[in-house]
């Protein structure tokens, strides 16, 4: 474990994200985290929470305060994402999944639980595989699966590419966060003050390029090489509805490949959201937070 101690302020008491605090890589990035420490004396797992491409740590606010009814719950920015510094190299799975370890370092011994939304999913479950013995459980939230074929699809990169294309120019043109609206309204109003700060700059559409320029190898080394997870349950949550982009074709392969990674762990699950399209995070965030907690509950860690 790294003994470099994590560096907390306490510029941020009050935000309903909780108190704000930086983690160093070994490469000397800093990783900007807020905890919320959930019930004085609970004996339970911090929940550790992992966002989508270009995603910040703002819009798990809603789940967040959730969970941390009952346990401590962490959010952070990956590198180049809200207020954590650029990384200058590539950004392939294995490096995201490397920093979310040693964020997990700075914050003790474990055990934890990692949530994963969307490119998070995999990045947990990575994270998961390289010290499976500090993790209570997985809850992937309508995650990229290397199982699905569509995601290897020509027409699905062609519309990666073109949605890259847009959101660069609407960033550029300060207009992105427009095409957010529904997500912002959803978030308490410190997160939301954050989130139109820092989500939607050039910087980010800019990380998200970087780490989409992985995605088909990344998801190629996954299905040939699975990441293994011995004994470690997983919830999988897909969307049940379409959304732009994201049409009854593309809906039921990703479910498909969902209910298929729930298979795949002898404590497996697998749950439907049926108010939720992709974002599950702000349109129900009481169901996943419910599937935190029930996972836990078999071993005692939740009642």
């Amino acid at each position: 474990m790294n003994d470099k101690p994590v560096r907390e302020s306490v510029s941020q008491v009050g935000h309903s994200q909780g108190t704000a605090g930086t983690a160093p890589t070994r490469d000397g990035r800093e990783l900007f985290f807020m905890r919320l420490p959930g019930p004085s004396g609970a004996d339970v797992p911090t929940v550790v929470f992992e966002g989508g491409l270009a995603a910040s740590r703002s819009y798990w606010a809603p789940v967040q305060s959730a969970v941390a009814a009952w346990a401590p719950a962490v959010v952070y920015d990956r590198s180049g994402l809200g207020r954590s510094a650029p990384d200058p190299g590539p950004r392939p799975l294995t490096r995201l999944a490397a920093d979310l370890g040693e964020l997990l370092d700075h914050l003790g011994p474990g055990p934890f639980v990692l949530a994963g939304h969307s490119w998070g999913g995999p990045i947990v479950r990575l994270a998961a595989a390289a010290r499976p013995g500090r993790i209570a459980g997985l809850v992937l939230v309508d995650p990229s699966e290397e199982s699905c074929d569509l995601v290897f699809e020509p027409a699905m990169r062609r519309a990666e590419k073109i949605g890259q294309t847009v959101s660069a120019a609407l960033a550029r043109a300060g207009l992105l966060g427009l095409a957010y609206r529904g997500l912002l309204a959803a978030l308490p109003d410190d997160a939301r003050r954050d989130m139109r700060a820092e989500g939607f700059t050039v910087d980010a559409i800019r990380t998200r390029a970087a780490e989409l320029a992985s995605v088909v190898p990344d998801l190629t080394a996954m299905r040939e090489h699975p990441p293994e997870l011995p004994d470690v349950p997983v919830t999988v949550i897909s969307g049940a509805l379409t959304a732009p982009g994201m049409g009854r074709k593309v809906r039921d392969a990703a479910n498909a490949s969902h209910e298929f990674r729930a298979t795949r762990s002898a404590k497996g699950k697998h749950v439907l959201a049926r108010k939720s399209g992709h974002m599950v995070p702000v349109t129900e965030p009481g169901l996943i937070a419910a599937e935190i907690r029930a996972l836990l509950a078999p071993s005692g860690g939740a009642a």
